[in-house]
């Protein structure tokens, strides 16, 4: 165990001294930025990082104070520290990567107020003096020697970074005629035409066109050069967009202010619908704050309990979309809450069925393993301590649950416990649904219609393959 311990005023000597070494990397400047509030893009901006303003801001405002403090507070004097004064010149800045020695020298001490006096010098790897000054203390009297506190591992999230890289994603590809079903508030509204105004969807908006406008002007936007399919309420409205897509003028539906059943109600009719021969069904993609990448569940949302024959519908369904987010070779976690077969637990046996499926060829693209439990299928760290050797297991893309109620808890405690942002699509049908919550934002609106463009696209390059 690690200690940290004080020097008192008493045992202080005259050119004693203390020191440490840091490497200044990205995530310190965004801690202190988080930490102290100071958004400055001459901090934080990346353009701007480059920049000596910026290397020079950083070693004045940051390495400065802070790394000077630390080695006062926690090695001479150490714990009980009183800091007064420092009167600090910067003479080298200090970029990314740099190595930074703090090194602090006592030069005099007063008895009267237990003052003493430290030379303060910052050297950079090449020897050379970044920083240099003086601090002004008051030592502690008592002592004290304790076990070193364990610093909380942080981890820095930027909320939907990830949903922004796959719009970035869609730049290069034609928008794709979208029926947005009953967009009649303005949320739904708002999440359409950004969509149109970014390039991703050209929306085509059904519903009943006073609802539509009202919204329009709640939110101070135009509908001029929208084509509107005007019907009088929402179960019309799904009806008339799956005709527009049965017709091939629409490439893909987008879910509006109405219940999902009541959409998925036309689409899965059998003679007027737009059902396949694959089994319809739902994926979540949650930008997941401790996770390094995309993960998509499935299914949540749409098959309560599913058997084997639709498991496999659901695995391809979930490959496919992983495909044209850009994962070559999915990686697909069969979940159970155990990692072996067990008879007694039936999704164990569907899990290792699904794999010999994908052995066999009527699963491909993908890469699966299970039944594995949900620490074995996220954590490379579980995965080793049960002993489970597998490209899979501690990094998986995707998640394929037993049931819905499994996938619905899974994701909304990713959402509402982890931070995690949503975004979905119903694969299956002829044409991509972007299927969102009400209460979704813009940004998982966005993201849902970029995902659904890239699909399509995918979709249209194999055919002419």
């Amino acid at each position: 165990m690690q200690f940290i311990e004080n020097r008192t005023f008493d045992e202080i000597e005259i050119g004693d001294s203390a020191e440490l070494t840091r490497k200044l990397t990205a995530q310190d400047i965004e801690l202190f930025a988080v930490m102290s509030g100071d958004v400055n893009p001459a901090h934080v901006d990346e353009a701007f990082a480059k920049s000596d303003i910026f290397h020079k801001v950083i070693a004045h405002g940051m390495w400065g104070g802070a790394l000077i403090s630390a080695v006062l507070g926690t090695e001479l004097p150490g714990p009980g520290t009183i800091y007064l004064n420092q009167n600090l010149s910067f003479r080298h800045p200090v970029g990314l990567g740099d190595t930074v020695t703090v090194r602090v020298t006592v030069t005099d001490k007063r008895p009267e107020h237990h003052h003493v006096t430290l030379d303060c010098l910052c050297l950079n790897q090449s020897g050379e003096t970044v920083i240099e000054g003086q601090a002004l203390v008051i030592a502690p009297t008592e002592k004290v020697r304790r076990p070193r506190a364990v610093l909380p591992e942080v981890h820095l999230h930027t909320r939907a970074a990830r949903f922004r890289d796959l719009i970035d994603a869609t730049a290069a590809l034609a928008p794709v005629p979208t029926a947005v079903v009953h967009p009649c508030d303005a949320l739904s509204l708002q999440g359409a035409l950004e969509a149109g105004s970014q390039g991703i969807i050209i929306p085509v908006l059904v519903g009943p066109r006073s609802k539509i406008e009202a919204a329009a002007e709640e939110i101070g936007e135009s509908l001029t050069d929208i084509d509107i399919v005007d019907v009088p309420h929402s179960h019309a409205a799904a009806e008339q967009a799956v005709a527009l897509a049965r017709a091939g003028k629409v490439q893909m539906l987008m879910k509006g202010k109405l219940h999902t059943d009541e959409l998925l109600e036309p689409v899965v009719n059998g003679q007027t619908g737009l059902r396949t021969e694959r089994r319809i069904s739902h994926v979540f993609v949650l930008d997941v704050p401790n996770y390094p990448k995309p993960l998509l569940i499935s299914d949540a949302a749409i098959n309560i309990f599913p058997d084997l024959a639709a498991k496999r519908d659901i695995v391809q369904n979930a490959i496919d979309l992983g495909q044209a987010l850009g994962i070559d070779c999915p990686k697909t976690a069969i979940l159970s809450a155990v990692e072996t077969v067990t008879p007694s637990i039936p999704s164990t046996v569907d899990a290792a069925a699904l794999c010999k499926m994908a052995a066999r060829g009527q699963i491909t693209g993908g890469l699966l393993d299970g039944p594995l439990a949900f620490d074995n299928a996220i954590s490379k760290t579980a995965a080793e301590t049960k002993g489970i050797l597998s490209d899979v297991a501690g990094d998986a893309d995707i998640l394929i649950v037993p049931d819905l109620e499994a996938g619905n808890m899974i994701a909304k405690q990713l959402i509402y416990l982890a931070g995690a942002d949503a975004a979905g699509l119903v694969l299956g049908a002829r044409i991509p649904i972007v299927l969102t919550s009400r209460s979704d934002g813009v940004m998982s609106r966005l993201a849902s219609a970029a995902m659904a463009q890239l699909f399509v696209h995918r979709r249209a390059t194999e055919i002419r393959v």
